[in-house]
């Protein structure tokens, strides 16, 4: 299975222009909205600022005809390691 998404998208006087992609982003309320697919499912993940803890990504899966299933994941932030700061509450 291929993980290119077939895109449609519409103007406001209908016009429609149809283009694939591995990945795309929706900007709303100022946060991008990242869309693509892993295997038989939706992936759909905001963008992380600076700051952040953890991210949400919604897994969105095929089931039954006319079903879905969707699962909120949280995760936690990779911090890179040139940030790290060594301190009383490191492990190592």
């Amino acid at each position: 299975m291929s993980d290119a998404l077939q895109l449609i998208l519409e103007d406001n006087d209908g016009t429609q222009l149809e283009t694939s992609c591995s990945r795309f982003a929706v900007v709303w309320q100022g946060k991008e909205l990242w869309v693509q697919a892993v295997g038989d499912q939706l992936l759909i993940g905001v963008d992380v600022e600076e700051g952040d803890t953890e991210y949400a990504n919604l897994l969105l899966r095929p089931q039954a005809t006319n079903l879905v299933s969707l699962q909120l994941e949280m995760e936690p932030v990779m911090a890179d390691d040139d940030d790290h700061v060594h301190g009383p509450d490191c492990n190592h």
